[in-house]
């Protein structure tokens, strides 16, 4: 990842095959979300709605611990190694995307 503190800062993966990956996972994810939509226009049995909501739910998680350990490695990592306001500023960060993914 680039780790510019701009306010129109340009995000950036490590490598394209890593923007990729996180490309195709979503794309993964938005087709079971389809297949969720699916399943209520169905009327399908709530029990296997919740297992594919389940599903699509550690979907997502493994998404955002992927990106998180990537802006951990990089971004805090490199700004830690700085110092100054900057590193504080990026641990300040991460300390609340955590919270936020421990919260939903």
């Amino acid at each position: 990842m680039v780790c510019d503190m701009s306010e129109h800062q340009q995000h950036s993966y490590i490598a394209n095959k890593s923007k990729d990956d996180y490309l195709k996972r979503l794309r993964r994810i938005e087709g079971q979300a389809r297949g969720l939509q699916r399943m209520v226009e169905e009327e399908q049995y709530c029990i296997d709605i919740l297992t594919q909501v389940s599903a699509m739910t550690k979907a997502l998680q493994a998404v955002s611990l992927s990106l998180l350990d990537e802006h951990l490695g990089h971004c805090v990592l490199e700004a830690a190694k700085a110092g100054g306001p900057e590193a504080e500023e990026k641990l300040k960060e991460a300390s609340d995307a955590i919270a936020r993914l421990v919260k939903s």
